[in-house]
């Protein structure tokens, strides 16, 4: 099939989608949200293939003038110039509708459950993950997304063990999936007297949050504990039994959520994780029978993976996927500008993918 044929299929189905919608009758209110849906990302493309087929029309008509043995040479002058700027013009056209037709991830308009967590380094790896986080919450505030802390461990003076957090907004998941794996920071710690180097970690985990849509939990395949909720030292932070455990029985995966004094509330929360956690589990069976594929990627999203090295005394952030280098740490540590490595990051994948297609 030409280029051309792809096209006039994808205008085509434009027109399908478009006649079913005017007559939302006779099809079910499920079925006119995703078609609806499955428009308004149509649209986008569509226009830009108009605009390459009006392209592909100018540059007939300028052929025309200067192949015509009736045009004055003073038109058929202004036509090569044209031609020129025209024929640009249709390359880098094609060049956009390739890109829009790459296979999409699924996930990426969904929004985000965010995790981090402490490793190795002790109290300086708390320390870190808690710079991580206000990272992640300043970079959120920059692109207009709603950030909510749903539980978290902390160590006090701005560290924490442990902290899970929910994002959305637009394409929260396709601006973020990348950043899973292990941060890793070097820096002098303030308690660090000879003034040694120290090299901590921490690891991020991003899943796409999942919807009941996505995934449907059997109520024979749960277990729920309640249990009261107490804080650090096992001091009591609840007089009542409010805190929630969901035991996934056939995975094993387990999520434990007291933040709120709401039985029903933490419930809440914990059923959203858990949904997160198992969209992850599904997805991560699926990419290890595709392993091959994986590899040609920019990140496996394996949290085992060193992808990112911050350096302070060089003021240096390292991504190691991509060997992109920028001596930003503070603009993108402790201001949250990380489109200075997310979008290198998307570009290299978009790469990647138009040389394998």
């Amino acid at each position: 099939m030409s280029f051309s044929d792809k096209l006039d299929l994808i205008v085509a189905k434009r027109q399908d989608l478009q006649k079913k919608l005017s007559h939302p009758e006779d099809i079910g209110q499920q079925e006119f949200i995703t078609l609806s849906k499955e428009l308004s990302e149509l649209e986008p493309l569509v226009l830009t293939i108009n605009q390459y087929k009006q392209s592909v029309e100018n540059i007939n008509d300028l052929e025309e003038i200067i192949n015509d043995a009736g045009s004055d040479a003073e038109m058929k002058q202004l036509a090569e110039e044209e031609l020129i700027t025209e024929k640009k013009h249709m390359v880098e056209l094609e060049e956009q509708i390739t890109i829009m037709l790459l296979p999409k991830d699924k996930s990426d308009e969904k929004n985000a459950i965010l995790e981090i967590r402490a490793g190795t380094g002790g109290d300086e790896a708390a320390l870190f993950a808690g710079d991580l986080l206000r990272m992640y919450q300043k970079y959120a505030e920059k692109r207009q997304w709603k950030f909510e802390i749903m539980s978290i461990s902390d160590t006090g003076k701005g560290g924490c063990k442990e902290v899970i957090t929910s994002i959305s907004g637009k394409s929260v998941f396709a601006h973020l999936k990348f950043e899973s794996g292990v941060h890793r920071v070097q820096r002098v710690p303030e308690t660090e007297s000879s003034g040694r180097l120290h090299t901590s970690a921490a690891t991020v985990a991003v899943l796409p949050e999942a919807e009941e849509v996505d995934i449907n939990i059997a109520d024979k395949d749960i277990r729920i504990d309640i249990f009261r909720a107490s804080g650090p030292g096992g001091q009591s932070v609840n007089t009542t039994d409010s805190a929630v455990r969901i035991v996934h029985i056939p995975t094993g995966i387990t999520v434990q959520q007291q933040d709120e004094k709401s039985q029903h509330k933490n419930k809440e929360k914990a059923l959203k994780i858990l949904r997160s956690r198992l969209l992850e589990h599904e997805s991560l069976k699926i990419n290890s029978e595709r392993s091959e594929e994986r590899k040609n990627q920019v990140g496996s999203g394996d949290r085992s993976e060193r992808i990112r090295t911050y350096n302070f005394p060089q003021s240096r952030i390292t991504d190691h996927r991509i060997n992109l280098t920028l001596y930003k740490i503070t603009e993108i540590l402790a201001e949250g500008d990380l489109d200075l490595i997310v979008e290198p990051l998307i570009a290299e994948d978009k790469a990647r993918k138009l040389a394998q297609s």
